[in-house]
């Protein structure tokens, strides 16, 4: 069943209302017409099963059969903080961990950080990396759009930290306490999470003091050194399938 997100206002009653590129795309690229079905999400939770019972030049109009049971967002909220990355790897990043069920995605600027963004150009790439979560989470079926936020500096942690029940900083140098262990030892407790990642080379040991004064707990993901693309999708996977819903019941 295709798959399409709305504004919440244009959810009224038993009506769904899609407009924009969207009603192109239905009645042009997927040629649906009246009487077929499709699912659309509100962006902020709820994804219903739809009855298209007009089409316009600039309008579509559906009918609410019903609203999805099976709960399709996590319990847990979890927020990627990404150093950022060089070449296209934000791009992927933010692409696969809105498949995976991440609720928020900061990028960040650290001491490593090997591409630096004028403000202009971090608002750019702000809004594209938006449009990818935004198709990715169309495409997985979801029934939230996560949110990717401005970019940050690695100072502006302090500000953020205290949003989260849990702070995951992996770090390869790290090799006593392992995320399972951490997870394990304070479930109950951990209803966001904050996963922070660095760049290409890591943190440098300053960066990781800085974090752990924060509250920070340094964690092993393993005995293999993960690149900065993979670390996060990794860590994000581990801690939805100890704590969330990857894996089911």
């Amino acid at each position: 069943m295709h798959h399409f997100f709305v504004k919440p206002e244009n959810i009224n009653e038993d009506r769904v209302k899609i407009t924009g590129s969207d009603v192109r795309h239905i009645t042009r690229s997927l040629r649906l017409d009246v009487g077929d079905k499709i699912s659309v999400a509100d962006g902020i939770g709820k994804k219903y099963v739809v009855k298209i019972i007009d089409t316009q030049e600039d309008l579509v109009l559906g009918e609410i059969q019903k609203e999805f049971q099976v709960e399709v967002e996590p319990e847990i909220e979890v927020t990627l903080l990404q150093g950022l990355p060089k070449s296209k790897k934000m791009d992927l990043i933010v692409q696969k961990c809105t498949e995976l069920g991440m609720d928020k995605i900061i990028p960040m600027e650290t001491r490593r950080t090997v591409v630096k963004l004028k403000p202009s150009k971090a608002k750019r790439r702000q809004k594209r990396w938006q449009k990818i979560a935004k198709e990715a989470a169309k495409q997985s079926g979801r029934a939230k759009i996560p949110t990717v936020e401005d970019l940050i500096d690695f100072a502006d942690l302090e500000l953020i930290i205290n949003n989260y029940d849990l702070i995951l900083l992996p770090w390869e140098d790290e090799e006593s306490i392992g995320l399972k262990k951490i997870l394990k030892s304070s479930a109950e407790h951990n209803n966001r999470i904050l996963i922070i990642i660095g760049p290409e080379g890591g943190f440098d040991s300053e960066e990781v003091m800085e974090a752990k004064e924060l509250g920070a707990k340094s964690v092993t993901l393993g005995p293999r050194i993960l690149r900065t693309e993979t670390a996060g999708l990794a860590a994000l996977s581990m801690v939805l399938y100890e704590l969330g819903d990857l894996g089911g019941e």
